[in-house]
C-alpha cells in the first residue's frame, strides 16, 4: 500500500461529523487532532505566564542585593539566652542560673546608636539557702499531712526589666552595622525562691499563704552593662551577637516577717551576676524613606 492509499483510509474511518474543513476544501482535519493542537496552543500560553511571574520573583533577591538592605533607621527584635554565676550577697542564697531575654531596640540610621527596652527571666535549680531546714526532719525530710514524706524542691526565679542605650562601634567600612556592641542599662532586678509543692501531697506549713514568708522576695534597682560583638549582615539573613554581661542590684527584702528565723530582715543587699549572652536578632529596616522597608 503506497502513502497515498494510507491516508485515504485514515479519512475514510472518520466520519464527516468528525471533520473540520479549513480555508482549503481538500484538506479534512479531524476534530480530534484540532482539538489538541488548541489545548497545546493554551498550555503554551499559561507555561509563558508562569515563567514570567517566577522570573519575576527570583529577581527580588538580585533587587535587593543592588545596595545595602541593613542601612536606615531600624527596629530590632531580639531574643537572647545567658549563663550567668552569682557574686556578692546573691551568692549566698543561690547558686548559677540561666536566663532568657525579649529586647526591643531602635537604632539609628547613621551613627548606630541604640535605644531600647528590655526583659529578662532568671531561673535556677541550685537554691543554697534552705528556708525550709525549720520545717525537716533529722533526715533532711519534709513530713506532709498524711505522714508521708513529701518531695518538695526550692527554685530561683526572677526577672529583669529596664531601658537601655548602647552603639555599635563598626570594624569594617564594607559594613557599617557589625562590630563592637556596648550597651548601658537601668531597670528593676526581683528575685525569689520558689517552693515547688507535692503535686500528690498536701504540707500545710507550706500551703500557698504561708509560703511568703519563706520566699525572700527581694528587688530593687539594678545596672547592667555589656560588652560583645554584633553581626548585622548586609543581606539579613545572619544576624546575632554575643558577649559579657555584669548586672548589679542594690535590692533588700519586700517581706515583712520571715517565717524559718523569726526576725524582719531590712539590710540592703548588693547582688551581682556575672553571665555570657548570645541572641538572635530580627532587624526590620526602614530605609531611606518611610516607603522602603526591609526585614
Amino acid at each position: 500500500m503506497n502513502k497515498t492509499e494510507g491516508q485515504q483510509d485514515f479519512f475514510l474511518k472518520c466520519s464527516v461529523s468528525d471533520m473540520t474543513i479549513f480555508q482549503n476544501p481538500r484538506l479534512l482535519i479531524p476534530k480530534s487532532a484540532t482539538n489538541h493542537y488548541l489545548w497545546g496552543i493554551k498550555n503554551v500560553r499559561s507555561m509563558r505566564y508562569l515563567v514570567f511571574v517566577l522570573a519575576g520573583f527570583l529577581s527580588l533577591p538580585a533587587y535587593g542585593q543592588l545596595g545595602d538592605q541593613n542601612i536606615g533607621e531600624g527596629l530590632l527584635i531580639n531574643l537572647s539566652y545567658a549563663y550567668q554565676v552569682p557574686g556578692e550577697d546573691l551568692s549566698t542564697r543561690f547558686g548559677s542560673n540561666f536566663n532568657l531575654g525579649l529586647n526591643a531596640e531602635y537604632i539609628t540610621p547613621r551613627s548606630n546608636f541604640i535605644f531600647g527596652l528590655e526583659g529578662q527571666f532568671l531561673f535556677g535549680n541550685n537554691v543554697k539557702e534552705d528556708v525550709i531546714a525549720s520545717l525537716r526532719t533529722p533526715e533532711g525530710s519534709i513530713i506532709a499531712d498524711d505522714r508521708t514524706i513529701a518531695n518538695i524542691l526550692l527554685r530561683q526565679r526572677g526577672f529583669y526589666f529596664g531601658g537601655l542605650v548602647g552603639k555599635i562601634f563598626s570594624l569594617s567600612p564594607s559594613n557599617p552595622r557589625s562590630g563592637i556592641r556596648i550597651t548601658l542599662g537601668a531597670g528593676l532586678l526581683q528575685h525569689k525562691i520558689r517552693i515547688q509543692d507535692d503535686p500528690s501531697r498536701d504540707v500545710s506549713p507550706l500551703a500557698d499563704e504561708y509560703k511568703e514568708g519563706y520566699d525572700r522576695l527581694t528587688n530593687g534597682l539594678a545596672l547592667t552593662q555589656f560588652i560583645g560583638y554584633q553581626l548585622l549582615s548586609r543581606n539579613r539573613r545572619v544576624n546575632f551577637y554575643i558577649g559579657l554581661e555584669l548586672t548589679e542590684g542594690f535590692t533588700q527584702s519586700r517581706r515583712d516577717f520571715n517565717f524559718d528565723t523569726r526576725d524582719v530582715n531590712t539590710e540592703t543587699r548588693f547582688d551581682l551576676l556575672y553571665g555570657i549572652r548570645a541572641g538572635w536578632v530580627v532587624p526590620f529596616y526602614f530605609g531611606d524613606g518611610s516607603d522602603e522597608i526591609y526585614y
